[in-house]
């Protein structure tokens, strides 16, 4: 899988909040199940991360821990 890596622009702004990104700890995230699109940019983790739960983008993406198998750890 090959990607192309460069640097937004200066006013970029967040997925989620809307503030510029590199008045702060930007971060670039690319959903790489899909074709790789386009990047999305989030000024700090917070933004992500609420971005993440309102969009429920870890359903169905995440392991399942089952405590009552035999072969847990």
């Amino acid at each position: 899988m090959s990607t192309t890596v460069a640097t937004p622009d200066a006013d970029e702004t967040c997925t989620y909040c809307g503030s510029r990104i590199f008045d702060h700890d930007p971060i670039c995230v690319r959903d790489c199940d899909d074709n790789c699109g386009s990047p999305m940019y989030f000024c700090n983790y917070a933004c992500l991360s609420a971005y993440i739960d309102e969009n429920n983008r870890t359903t169905g993406d995440t392991c399942e821990w089952i405590p009552d198998e035999s072969d847990c750890c």
